[in-house]
């Protein structure tokens, strides 16, 4: 699996302090669309295969966790299984001479061996009808006790079969096969390959399962199909209910997280003392702000109180009247659309802000950051780019156009850029604690994917004097925390992610970092999960929690667990993207089930 992990959130390429750690950590590579690929999970939730010791491999097959210990080993090529078993000798396909004796003197087992070599040696002629005749008359001889030779047989029939693109009689060939010898490779990851073909991807996800435990995560073949078709069926099962979700509002820790990753965000400022509502005024106040009737100021006074769901509705009537605060609303309410993962009704939103030439310039810049950051989360990088640039030729002052454009850069790989970024919202900002943080984390990563020993020296040093000169900075603490673990001064991490609690209580993602923390440093499963437990506790729609355990069930067998968890952090996802790659680790999961009902094979557990 590979930390690819997965998408950014809702509007910026990492929002807010809790789940910008979550992606920048493992944003050490560039997303797919960016390299040319496509439609591959987002940037780091495979953080937690990095921290438990997986491999990265692949991309979302998230029940190659389990496989980590097999695949250290190494693991074999990826050779096509293509050619049929056995001896090819001469001898007419109805069996002939076998060692020097006539026919009949033979046993019908070995009329049947030299009927299945005569169809290998058609078979590496290319010539497949004659070679399925062969096999055909192979498995009419055979004694039907013999089920060793037997699925031999039909395997090899099923390899002409796909020879000649018939995928049915391939799929038929191979249960045939399967039934005689349940544990047989070859026609397993054979039918599997025509389940694909055959647009089956429930069976092949299973097959190919069974195949991925037989071999001990070893073949590469089949892992990328395996990778490839969960693909494929979290995108199918994630568009549906995407489409048809509820929308879902974030915890209020996640909301004020979000917003606190920008400085110069005109709609996240509190109330002014004259459009504060009467009761809220002193007597001085203006009486004309006062009496006025604005949806856009009431949804500021619900945001002030932590009333969220009322925000897009009092928006909304500020629009509908085009009042004078209409821009703001646009902008606000455009934001609330992308916090519960509506992006389709966001984007007109802004976009007509971007547009309003009249309006506060700094409306415009955090429109087009937010649209671009939309852009980034869909894996359109070229948009996104476009949208940043746009944004610091409008706003060339907006410390937040450096500060979110640098973080993009982390995850497109450009780090040169990003640290250029970051220098530049430092020298907007000087007091922007984050961007000391993140510039610091950009170049531990070049360093560190590097294997450049002088440079991770420097980058850590530049950590330290990050959490010196911004002792109230969560974030110096996190990311440093995360440089420590690669570089396996676990007690100093966990002392920097007990700083980041002292500082942010209510931040559950830390606390599921800690969690896994215990396991890759002292292999404390029950202190791991209490932690993140803890996490859920604090905030029940931490979907990267509910994900993080399930993925931990899958490691300790406990299969049913981890669907359940799963399907938590489906229902909280705040992205198609995002929400298919959650189908994925729940498909995988749910395929291993499957595949120990069948044929009563598990993975190795913790």
């Amino acid at each position: 699996p590979a930390c690819p992990g997965r998408p950014v959130t809702p509007t910026s390429p990492l929002p807010s302090s809790g789940r910008r750690r979550e992606r920048v950590m493992a944003a050490s590579k560039p997303v797919e669309a960016a390299a040319g690929g496509g439609g591959g999970p987002g940037l780091s939730r495979w953080q937690l295969a990095l921290v438990l010791g997986a491999p990265i491999l692949l991309g979302a097959g998230a029940f190659y966790l389990w496989g980590r210990r097999a695949a250290r080993r190494g693991g074999k090529s990826a050779g096509e299984r293509r050619t049929p078993e056995g001896r090819v000798s001469p001898g007419p396909c109805g069996g002939g001479q076998h060692d020097g004796a006539s026919r009949e003197e033979t046993s019908p087992l070995d009329r049947a061996q030299a009927a299945k070599n005569k169809g290998n040696k058609y078979f590496k002629a290319g010539k497949y009808e004659q070679a399925i005749q062969c096999y055909t008359e192979a498995i009419s001889l055979c004694p039907p006790e013999k089920n060793l030779d037997l699925s031999t047989f039909y395997q090899n029939r099923a390899a002409a079969y796909e020879q000649l693109q018939k995928w049915t009689e391939v799929v038929q060939d191979c249960t045939k096969a399967v039934e005689l010898n349940p544990k047989y490779v070859k026609a397993l990851f054979r039918r599997a390959k025509a389940h694909e073909k055959l647009d089956n991807k429930k069976e092949c996800l299973e097959d190919v399962t069974a195949v991925c435990i037989l071999e001990a995560f070893q073949n590469q073949q089949s892992m990328l199909l395996a990778d490839k078709v969960l693909k494929l069926l979290g995108k199918e099962k994630a568009k549906e209910k995407y489409k048809n979700r509820e929308p879902l509002m974030p915890s209020p820790q996640f909301i004020k997280s979000y917003f606190s990753s920008f400085t110069d965000d005109i709609i996240s400022q509190p109330l002014l003392k004259g459009e504060k509502s009467d009761e809220d005024k002193d007597k001085e106040g203006e009486a004309s702000e006062v009496k006025e009737n604005s949806g856009y100021l009431r949804a500021k006074q619900y945001m002030e109180e932590e009333n969220y769901d009322k925000i897009i509705s009092e928006s909304t009537k500020e629009i509908e009247a085009k009042g004078k605060y209409m821009a703001e609303a646009l902008l606000l309410r455009a934001t609330f659309y992308l916090l519960i993962g509506n992006a389709n009704a966001a984007k007109p939103d802004l976009d007509q802000v971007i547009s309003m030439e009249d309006a506060n310039v700094k409306l415009r810049a955090n429109a087009l950051i937010k649209r671009g950051s939309m852009f980034m989360q869909q894996q359109q990088p070229v948009l996104s780019t476009q949208d940043f640039n746009m944004a610091a030729d409008i706003d060339p002052q907006n410390a937040d156009v450096y500060h979110h454009r640098g973080q993009l850069k982390i995850l497109l790989d450009q780090i040169e850029e990003a640290v250029e970024d970051f220098d530049e919202c430092i020298r907007l900002r000087p007091d922007s604690a984050l961007a000391q943080a993140q510039k610091c984390f950009a170049l531990y990563r070049q360093a560190y994917t590097g294997n450049n020993p002088l440079p991770v020296q420097v980058a850590m040093k530049g950590f330290e004097d990050v959490i010196k000169t911004f002792p109230k900075c969560a974030e110096g603490y996190a990311l440093f925390a995360q440089a420590l673990t690669d570089q396996q001064q676990f007690g100093k991490a966990d002392e920097m992610y007990d700083k980041c609690i002292d500082l942010e209580p209510d931040n559950a993602t830390t606390y599921v970092h800690k969690g896994l923390l215990q396991l890759q440093w002292k292999q404390d499963l029950d202190k791991g999960l209490e932690l993140i437990s803890k996490a859920i506790e604090i905030d029940n729609k931490c979907d990267f929690a509910y994900e993080t355990m399930g993925t931990i069930e899958v490691q300790r067998g406990n299969l049913d667990k981890a669907i359940e968890m799963f399907n938590k952090a489906i229902n909280l996802a705040k992205s198609e993207m995002e929400m298919a790659h959650l189908y994925s680790l729940c498909d995988a999961a749910y395929a291993q089930t499957e595949v120990a009902k069948k044929y009563g094979l598990k993975p190795p557990t913790l």
